[in-house]
């Protein structure tokens, strides 16, 4: 039986993700921008916190750690790699270790770029990767830290994740990167009709997460930067991938 999953809208535009295991009752949070909206959802379903599963140091994923787990008692679990800076953790991870929620197991992934260290959570029975602030929606996390070719090889290996599974990133930037992709690819019509979905969903008050990976390799300009008219879009017809995708990123950051 696949996990449950509960997207919490916080702060201006983060998300964080209950995930919750029908047979054992066993519950986990992915990431913890804000205590409040996290309670009020556990609350609501009368769930249990088991679990923390952290993916990077930044404030508006952590910041709220402390206040939950005194509310919970939840385990807090993070890399290994960037424990120096994030809540204490009660498990220490490192990528290609397991994490369990009742009987679904789910693997840590390295996804260095945004930040160094930064790891992400895919659970196959269940068709989910929590990504963070690596591949959104869309886009992709800004080079706080880490360089094009770190980046680029993260996002590539999420791509080889299967279609189906459903991408929970960090952040509802939907609209912008949805904008930048069509100015890119104005003739792409994936892009054009999840734009008009977006705005629907938007309309009738509904989150516009998470999408399937296939949607993103549709849509997403940084999943498409290896592609022959990506390249040339960006006046790089020839260029290796990750130039193109540094490329992509550099315009991005302006756009």
């Amino acid at each position: 039986m696949p996990l449950d999953l509960v997207t919490v809208p916080c702060l201006r535009d983060n998300f964080a993700y209950l995930l919750h295991d029908p047979a054992s009752g066993q519950v986990a949070l992915v990431d913890a921008p804000e205590a409040a909206p996290v309670l009020a959802a556990l609350a609501e379903r009368d769930w249990p916190l088991h679990q923390i599963l952290i993916t990077h140091h930044h404030d508006d994923h952590i910041q709220a750690v402390a206040e939950i787990r005194a509310a919970t008692g939840a385990r807090v679990l993070g890399a290994a790699a960037d424990a120096h800076r994030l809540p204490a953790l009660d498990v220490a991870l490192a990528p290609g270790d397991n994490v369990a929620i009742g009987d679904e197991t789910g693997t840590v992934l390295a996804v260095d770029g945004h930040t160094v260290g930064h790891i992400a959570f895919h659970f196959p029975s269940s068709a989910l990767v929590f990504t963070a602030d690596s591949l959104m929606a869309a886009g992709c996390g800004r080079l706080f830290e880490g360089t094009p070719a770190q980046m680029w090889d993260s996002l590539s290996r999420l791509a080889t994740l299967p279609d189906e599974t459903l991408v929970c990133s960090g952040h509802d930037y939907l609209d912008g990167n949805l904008r930048f992709a069509l100015h890119l690819e104005p003739q792409n019509s994936a892009i054009t009709s999840r734009i008009a979905e977006v705005e629907a969903m938007r309309r009738e008050g509904r989150l516009p997460m998470p999408w399937t990976l296939a949607e993103e390799k549709a849509t997403n300009p940084f999943l498409r930067a290896h592609l022959p008219q990506l390249k040339e879009a960006v006046g790089l017809p020839g260029a290796p991938d990750v130039a193109a995708f540094a490329e992509i990123r550099a315009r991005k950051d302006k756009f």
